[in-house]
């Protein structure tokens, strides 16, 4: 298919230039990046090439459409689109100032950018020393999230689907480092009430080249629910069991040891010290 045609169905083929960027952009890749070893189709790769161009020409891209069109998952789209920008070497900045006018909260400047840098110190402070260099904050989606954040704090109306389609991220990923960044950063966004540690936020996976549950505690990675340690959960729902468990044999060893009266007393008994309890 045309990259023209691909550009009409997303809405995109009124701006010339853009298609012009995104088919030299795909010459780019197609000297530079192998698509089918990581099995995305011409079509894929085209739809990405536009978002790439559209992303340099501020135009708002809309990923779900081209997810859909691409044929792959959101999961599949996004993991792609960021290995072709690797690949080719293009790097999408977002700029706190630019977001501001374009959102109408300039005041909320100092604040995204407090916020931003104490989400990197944080959240290095989770990694052990080697991979702290893997760590990559220059996309976009970590300055929307500040922003978008910040201007929530303040009770600033923000368009969040737009500011989704501007940093050109999914929603699903936006919404896993907005998790992280909530719990981390709780004294600049006001979200949670106690200090977390970093090593307990399930953070965004794609910062690094390995998933966090993939590294044990001594090299510092995140605790999956079937790692080492239980989760506060699990150990509630065990120390409820075991309770009930304790119950049911006071319950029988009585039924045993007492007569039919005695039965209803010791019954009785229990019952009341259950309400009490």
């Amino acid at each position: 298919m045309d990259i023209s045609e691909i550009a009409k169905r997303l809405g995109l083929s009124d701006s010339k230039q853009l298609v012009r960027k995104a088919a030299e952009i795909r010459r780019l890749c197609d000297v530079q990046f192998d698509s089918s070893v990581i099995g995305v189709g011409e079509v894929s790769k085209a739809v990405m090439c536009l978002e790439i161009a559209a992303t340099r020409f501020q135009v708002i891209f809309d990923r779900r459409a081209a997810t859909k069109l691409s044929g792959l998952s959101e999961k599949a789209y996004t993991r792609s689109f960021n290995l072709l920008q690797n690949s080719i070497g293009v790097k999408t900045k977002l700029d706190v100032r630019e977001l501001a006018i374009q959102f109408g909260c300039v005041r909320i400047i100092p604040s995204v950018q407090k916020g931003l840098s104490l989400y990197k110190d944080r959240f290095l402070a989770s990694l052990p020393a080697s991979r702290r260099a893997g760590a990559d904050f220059t996309r976009p989606v970590f300055t929307a999230v500040a922003f978008y954040l910040s201007a929530k704090k303040q009770k600033l109306k923000i368009d969040k689907d737009k500011l989704i389609e501007v940093c050109g991220t999914s929603e699903s990923e936006f919404l896993s480092v907005s998790t992280c960044m909530k719990d981390l950063c709780y004294d600049v966004f006001g979200i949670s009430k106690e200090k977390l540690d970093p090593r307990e936020v399930k953070g965004n996976r794609d910062l690094l080249d390995a998933l966090p549950e993939k590294r044990t505690v001594e090299e510092g990675g995140y605790l999956s629910d079937d790692g080492p340690e239980v989760s506060s959960y699990k150990k509630r729902k065990r120390t409820e069991k075991a309770g009930y468990e304790k119950w049911k044999s006071t319950v029988m060893e009585s039924n045993k040891n007492n007569s039919k009266g005695g039965e209803r007393l010791s019954i009785r008994f229990l019952i009341s010290n259950l309400f009490q309890g």
